[in-house]
């Protein structure tokens, strides 16, 4: 469900979302209205919540490895 076809996927979207929300923290004092449009990036390219990112890069991983393992046995 979560799963991408590379790994560089989901870690190029949590370096997004990781540099998005750094910027709410830097500029969101100054410019509060900056801070909405900022989280809401990071949570879209986290497709959800860090949780679902995570679980996306893990199936990834995992997907890898099994097609690794397939073409290994024949």
């Amino acid at each position: 469900m979560y799963c991408s076809r590379s790994i560089s996927g989901p870690l190029s979207r949590g370096l997004g979302a990781v540099v998005l929300v750094a910027l709410a923290v830097i500029y969101g004092e100054a410019h509060p209205w900056l801070l909405p449009p900022l989280l809401i990036g990071a949570v879209v390219l986290m497709r959800g919540c860090p949780m679902c990112w995570l679980m996306g890069l893990v199936e990834t991983i995992g997907e890898r490895r099994n097609a690794r393992h397939a073409d290994e046995a024949r």
